[in-house]
């Protein structure tokens, strides 16, 4: 013989009476009256053969049976309300409009082919140039979402993560011990990286002389690996081009800098909404 069939409302009934710690609060969560809240747990009660609530003048308590209860009819209300999810679930389409700068990319491929992959029919464009132009297309509407790092001429946004700078080169080559201590950075007003570091070196009384500018880590990588000089990252831009040349080199600390996510006025739709979520949760949670 089968056994009987429960009836969902009144596990959900029996979970608000628990969560609200009491029959009047459920019935208001409800949206029952409080004899209907009584009944269905009178109902429930009368099914499995046991009594599930004790109340008394001081309240009420779930008895062991209740406390068993209570557990499986969370779990039978999680599936249903998965099942329906699923089975309603419209899938996300449209396009969405994603600007980075150049550096970003390397770190984060695996976060945008899941994002592929979990939205197929969602068309991904995505724009590489400096932050502070990205901020800016952002804000006039041509990109629904922009991940930069942030500057001083473009505040605002999300914060999602903060990175410590970090002094990067060869240590074989010993450049650090030069003085002037020559340095390959990004072109002077766009990136708080080089800022940094030279405000750093200035209040350290250290000097200093830029050797190579480019507007991307591929042509600083190539400076400081033919040895023109060293430069500044974060830890998720170092490889064996770029290293971490330690904090007893003898050059100041540096600061750290803030990782935002900009998204565009008014609302966004949803295949922004989707990416915005994913971008939040994986680079909150990884060491990029």
């Amino acid at each position: 013989m089968k056994n009987p069939v429960f009836d969902l409302k009144q596990l959900q009934t029996l979970i608000a009476v628990a969560d609200s710690e009491g029959f009047t609060a459920a019935a208001e969560k409800l949206h029952y009256a409080q004899s209907a809240v009584s009944m269905q747990i009178r109902r429930l009660e009368e099914q499995v053969g046991a009594l599930l609530i004790h109340r008394s003048k001081q309240g009420f308590v779930l008895t062991q049976e209740g406390e068993k209860l209570l557990g499986y009819a969370r779990k039978l209300i999680r599936i249903n309300d998965a099942a329906w999810s699923d089975l309603t679930a419209q899938p996300v389409r449209g396009v969405v409009r994603l600007g980075i700068p150049a550096d970003y990319g390397f770190y984060l491929s695996d976060t945008l082919q899941y994002f592929v992959e979990q939205y197929p029919y969602v068309e991904m464009e995505v724009r590489c140039e400096l932050s502070v132009s990205l901020v800016e297309q952002v804000q006039a509407g041509d990109l629904d979402l922009a991940l930069v790092t942030r500057q001083p001429r473009s505040p605002g946004g999300e914060i999602l993560r903060r990175e410590p700078l970090l002094w990067a080169g060869d240590p074989m080559l010993d450049l650090h011990k030069h003085s002037p201590l020559p340095l390959a950075l990004y072109p002077q007003g766009i990136c708080i990286f080089r800022d940094s570091a030279l405000t750093v070196l200035s209040e350290a009384d250290l000097s200093w002389r830029i050797v190579y500018t480019s507007q991307s880590l591929a042509g600083i990588r190539t400076a400081v690996k033919v040895g023109l000089g060293i430069t500044v990252a974060i830890h998720s831009m170092l490889d064996q081009d770029l290293q971490d040349l330690g904090d007893d080199v003898g050059l100041p600390n540096l600061p750290e800098v803030e990782i935002a996510l900009h998204r565009a006025p008014g609302r966004p739709k949803e295949p922004a909404r989707a990416l915005a979520r994913l971008l939040s949760e994986r680079l909150g949670q990884s060491n990029m």
